[in-house]
């Protein structure tokens, strides 16, 4: 029996009737290199049983405390049924990338069954290229981006024959616990909360702008006051900068409970050509491009703010120690993301510059900051305060904490497979929020950037032009790079 953390009880406390909290990704495979020749359900349910030791995380149910007096646990389900969560479908003729995007999208709008472990699998026939899709979908309370890839590398090998798997932990071996007990734990638990607030003020408190609390009313000023004493005292740690404001936008409002998912690839190689032309990251160089796809789409819009958009950059703050532990261990920076310059290398210099000053503030923020910002508030009213938080984002007349999500996720540049089928691309599928309509995921594989696209229904009807403005933003800064 293991306890959530209250970062991973966030990502549970976010859900609603519009908002799910379960990422994912579509796997495009090749089954002609499997030893039958075909990627079926089947081929995956025998991958599956063969790794699941490896896999805890496939097995954990969630164990609710009664009345929510502490954070939820996960238990290993005795009732455990591989055939409910690998499942199989078909496209319709052609099979197009618009249909698959629209079934994939239709799939992760339906929430995950909390009386089972939160995940499933869905193998999907009928591509129009002859390729097989794979969806995971798998909640976040459960991981985060580096402990999702480490899960989806006990699932590849760099050989279709497959490979010899490593030694498997001890099998918890604990009985499933009654509501009674965990009522028990609780109310001996209860003493410590205080201690943890206590424990969590001073590190926490002057970086509260920088977690999603800042959205309430005062935080600001706490946060202001708290660096400010924290500088007299000679900390040379507390924060000492103008916050960025969001502009508000058609995608920083209310979520529906619908949404949109569009995909494509951009060459790696040809992203390094201007990496190196102009002595920035690869990283740089994404953001970048997202930064002229979006403005774009707010040109297109009529809504083109004159002062930047923040982005939310999740930063993996997990240690080598913490490596398979799975869970949440992250950091939501913010970012610039310069849809207000017109000039496509200028806007390059000035990401890279906003960048390293994002890297600086990563280095000089607690690892454990949004774990200790969650303590401030006590487990039996943690859900309620979440859901405040981002219905405060949308509700108000000021701005949104940030604009959208962009995430960067360094991938292998070798050939993986999968039940013997080479991995061909693998398009993240990730989570939007109120205040939050857009998220852009990008995972580099094989010599190509993958970009997960996914939106609110209503507020981006058209986001398949965003995926082509990509192309057209990597366009404009390789034709500066010939100039």
């Amino acid at each position: 029996m293991r306890q959530l953390t209250s970062l991973d009880a966030q990502f549970l406390a976010l859900e609603s009737e519009r908002q799910t909290g379960h990422v994912g990704g579509l796997a495009i495979l090749d089954p002609s290199t499997a030893p039958s020749g075909k990627l079926d359900a089947d081929a995956l349910r025998t991958l599956l049983e063969e790794r699941l030791p490896l896999l805890p995380p496939f097995r954990w149910r969630l164990a609710e405390v009664p009345f929510g007096l502490d954070y939820p646990y996960w238990v290993d389900d005795s009732d455990f049924d591989l055939q409910f969560h690998v499942r199989e479908l078909a496209l319709p003729n052609p099979g197009s990338d618009a249909q698959l995007a629209q079934q994939v999208a239709r799939i992760m709008e339906r929430p995950l069954d909390r009386k089972r472990p939160l995940w499933e699998l869905y193998v999907i026939h009928g591509l129009k290229s002859g390729l097989t899709g794979m969806l995971t979908k798998i909640h976040h309370a459960v991981v985060d981006g580096m402990s999702g890839a480490e899960i989806m590398g006990l699932l590849l090998d760099m050989q279709p024959e497959g490979r010899e798997l490593p030694q498997a932990p001890e099998a918890d071996t604990d009985g499933e616990p009654d509501s009674g007990e965990l009522l028990a734990r609780a109310l001996l638990g209860l003493p410590r909360y205080p201690l943890r607030l206590l424990r969590a003020l001073p590190s926490a408190m002057p970086h509260i702008e920088d977690t999603p609390f800042s959205t309430l009313p005062g935080a600001g000023i706490v946060g202001d006051v708290a660096g400010l004493v924290q500088r007299v005292v000679g900390d040379d740690t507390a924060p000492a900068r103008g916050k960025l404001k969001a502009p508000r936008t058609s995608f920083n409002g209310r979520v529906s409970a619908h949404r949109r998912f569009a995909f494509g690839q951009l060459s790696l190689e040809e992203v390094k050509v201007v990496k190196n032309a102009y002595g920035c990251t690869v990283n740089d160089v994404v953001v970048t491009i997202c930064a002229g796809a979006v403005r774009r789409w707010l040109i297109a819009h009529d809504e083109l703010p004159d002062e930047p958009l923040v982005a939310q950059i999740p930063v993996s703050v997990r240690t080598d120690e913490q490596m398979g532990t799975f869970g949440n261990r992250i950091l939501l920076m913010s970012a610039p993301l310069l849809t207000n310059e017109e000039d496509p290398v200028e806007r390059l210099r000035q990401t890279h510059d906003a960048m390293a000053d994002v890297k600086q503030r990563h280095r000089a923020l607690p690892a454990e900051l949004l774990q200790d910002a969650n303590h401030f508030i006590p487990p039996a009213v943690f859900a309620r305060a979440a859901q405040l938080t981002f219905r405060l984002s949308t509700s108000r007349p000021g701005r949104p904490t940030w604009n959208l999500v962009i995430s960067n996720v360094p991938g292998p540049q070798f050939p993986l497979y999968c039940a013997g089928a080479r991995l061909e691309a693998n398009y993240p599928v990730s989570v939007v929020t109120d205040g939050m309509g857009l998220n852009i995921t990008v995972m580099s594989y094989r010599g190509h950037l993958d970009f997960g696209l996914i939106a609110d229904r209503d507020q981006m009807p058209d986001l398949w032009k965003l995926m082509g403005w990509f192309e057209d933003a990597l366009e404009e800064l390789k034709a500066g790079v010939s100039a």
